[in-house]
């Protein structure tokens, strides 16, 4: 044990080793002194050492967040803990807690494994909250390493490694090599389907590289389709926890599941899952949250984009085309019906890139596909990881016939000059924008799309309407100029500060947060990928321009500006087309059953914890968007839908909660 006694007078230090060894003196500078005092309050054990990690971090923290790192250091002997509270509870800073204590208590071989886009937010938390060294590991930066010397780049005990899912798996077999004192994976629902044989190649490589080391897994959203889910991430922290798969979904899962195995569950959850809800919260009166105030702006689609719509329905509707194959594709079908829902600009470049495909007798491939920025996750989620087999023959006649059909509808689409569903943003921004002025909120908003074509067609819009200069974008790679020149910008201010990462895509994601911010910047347009992780409290008005079908993605969204230190009522506006039936019900069950727009807490945790046990709602509506043809049709699927709904709702309430 070694003790450090601080002389005052004589600005010496003396370090004293209980040892048989000769006890040595060194005299110190008055900075060294208080230095090594600092570095004796990191000692101890217990709670104790614990609460001088609260004391040496700058941030404001709530009980919730406390109880939720003292749980994850509870046990020496654990495995791991799930950190599992709703959106905008702070879990960075609970897991930044954690990872603070074991740097104390030089554990420090630790290992942080996020989505690709949040590698900068997290190393800047942990720098400026709490004082913790970070590197971020890529490809670039490995090889730059590497070649200066360093053979085993993740082997450090001098910085925390930060690494996105993709690089992490790519580099499995480097880092199952190193004896990690602690691994976090964040936004981890990403590692829910490592259970199954034929899905999640990625969360079964890490599973298997990193089986040994305490792990820490951080998600809002546990279980999103099936109580599978929620065993696939348990068995990320401990195989041995539930058994097999095959006892967990004889106890739990399915029709024979009672009251009372519902409470077994729980029971077995508590030691390795903890989950705070807002309103638990709320009710403590930790943290007052404002409302969430929903805002809808009716549109009527023109003729022109009404025939565009049923004509490309039409065709996506048939099984035998040559496009998308005998057996139509689900991921296919879904991405162009999000497609098609979302812009006449969205869709007309998707079906160029369906005629370029059959002018090459080819049928569709992943190339369709870029245009939705989440995709990997959506074909997970459907279990659809094969593409279409290539035809052995083509009937020429029949190609040419489609081909003829398609051209027709991506020149009509291209015809149509003025979108509707634009046209209606661009005159209702300025007065919701006004609105939230008068309330003491930033004249900020950001606008939602799933398509990245999309997202061209509005900046462009938006330039063009009197916002030129104020637009910024957000997406996976963000290759165009105006943000090359925001990074660029961005470089060269922080050059030689520790808040260049040299991640190309961090230290992008961090320069378009800070130019939305504070760089004159009133809009942000985000695509998927851009909900989850960022924090954008500093906004209070959010645009969904489209919106996505599964119930926690809009929840996702909107918790990005309707968090914890958000300071007046966040406004969701979404855009709806009163002369399309489905997609006008889809919006309905979306507001009035899940009740994702209004409110202080918005989605009901009771309500979306239902449908994530029972129902796939994206399946559902998506089988109502190919069969039903006439609004009689899509009436009755979507009442049958909407009882289904509230029969699960009423019957497993209680088990919700539970």
């Amino acid at each position: 044990m070694k003790i450090i006694l601080l002389e005052n007078s004589h600005i010496r230090c003396y370090l004293v080793a209980y040892s048989f060894h000769e006890v040595s003196l060194a005299s110190y500078t008055h900075i060294h002194s208080k230095f090594l005092a600092h570095r004796i309050t990191l000692s101890g054990l217990g709670d104790d050492a614990f609460a001088k990690s609260l004391a040496t971090a700058r941030v404001d923290m709530n009980p919730h967040q406390v109880d939720a790192a003292l749980f994850a250091l509870q046990s020496p002997l654990s495995k791991g803990v799930m950190l599992a509270d709703e959106v905008g509870l702070g879990k960075t800073i609970e897991a930044s807690l954690v990872i603070a204590q074991k740097w104390a208590e030089q554990k420090r071989r630790i290992l942080l494994i996020v989505p690709a886009a949040l590698r900068k937010q997290w190393a800047q938390e942990l720098s400026e909250k709490f004082s913790l060294p970070t590197r971020i590991l890529d490809a670039k930066t490995c090889r730059d390493l590497e070649k200066a010397g360093h053979e085993r780049p993740f082997d450090t005990n001098r910085h925390i490694v930060i690494a996105s899912y993709e690089f992490a798996a790519r580099r499995a077999d480097r880092i199952g090599g190193i004896s990690w004192d602690m691994v976090i994976y964040d936004e981890a629902h990403k590692l829910r389907n490592v259970y199954r044989a034929n899905g999640a190649k990625r969360a079964r490589i890490l599973k298997q590289a990193l089986s040994q080391p305490f792990k820490l897994l951080l998600t809002a959203t546990p279980l999103q389709n099936s109580l599978m889910e929620l065993f696939g991430l348990v068995s990320m922290i401990d195989d041995h926890h539930f058994g097999s798969a095959c006892a967990f979904k004889s106890m739990y899962v399915g029709p024979g599941r009672s009251i009372a195995s519902m409470h077994t569950l729980r029971r077995r959850l508590q030691p390795i899952c903890k989950r705070t809800l807002r309103g638990q919260v709320q009710e403590a009166g930790h943290i007052n949250y404002t409302n969430r105030i929903a805002r809808t702006f009716d549109f009527e689609a023109g003729n022109e984009e009404v025939k565009l719509y049923e004509n490309v329905s039409a065709y996506l509707r048939r099984e035998n085309t040559i496009g998308f194959g005998q057996r139509s594709n689900p991921l296919l079908i879904l991405v162009a019906r999000k497609t098609l829902g979302s812009s006449t600009a969205a869709i007309a470049q998707f079906l160029d890139k369906v005629i370029q495909r059959l002018t090459n007798r080819k049928t569709t491939d992943e190339e369709l596909l870029e245009d939705i920025g989440i995709i990997d996750e959506i074909a997970e989620e459907l279990d659809q990881d094969e593409m279409l087999d290539e035809p052995e023959e083509i009937d020429q006649e029949k190609l040419a016939a489609e081909i003829d059909e398609l051209t027709a509808c991506r020149d009509l689409a291209l015809s149509i000059k003025a979108n509707a569903k634009g046209e209606k943003l661009i005159s209702k921004l300025p007065e919701v924008m006004d609105e939230i002025v008068r309330l003491g909120g930033q004249r900020k908003a950001v606008i939602f799309t799933e398509s990245m074509r999309t997202q061209k067609y509005l900046a462009s819009l938006l330039n063009e309407n009197g916002y030129e200069g104020q637009v910024v974008m957000m997406n996976g790679s963000n290759n165009d100029p105006d943000s090359r020149q925001i990074h660029a910008d961005w470089l060269e201010r922080h050059q030689g500060t520790e808040a260049i990462s040299g991640s190309r895509a961090a230290d992008m994601k961090a320069a378009i947060v800070d130019a939305f911010r504070s760089d004159g910047k009133s809009i942000l347009i985000a695509t998927e990928s851009g909900a989850e992780g960022i924090n954008l409290q500093f906004c209070s008005l959010l645009v969904n321009f489209d919106l996505p079908w599964n119930p926690q993605r809009v929840e996702q969204r909107i918790g990005r500006c309707h968090r914890y230190g958000q300071k007046i009522d966040v406004h969701v506006v979404n855009l709806l087309n009163r002369r399309n039936r489905a997609e006008a019900r889809v919006y309905e069950l979306l507001e009035s059953k899940f009740q994702l727009f209004s409110g202080v807490f918005g989605a009901s945790d009771d309500v979306l914890g239902v449908i994530e046990s029972g129902v796939d709602f994206e399946k559902s509506v998506l089988d109502i968007f190919q069969s039903a043809r006439t609004d009689e049709e899509i009436q009755q699927e979507f009442d049958f839908l909407q009882e289904n709904l509230q029969d699960r709702i009423d019957k497993d309430l209680k088990d919700a909660r539970n």
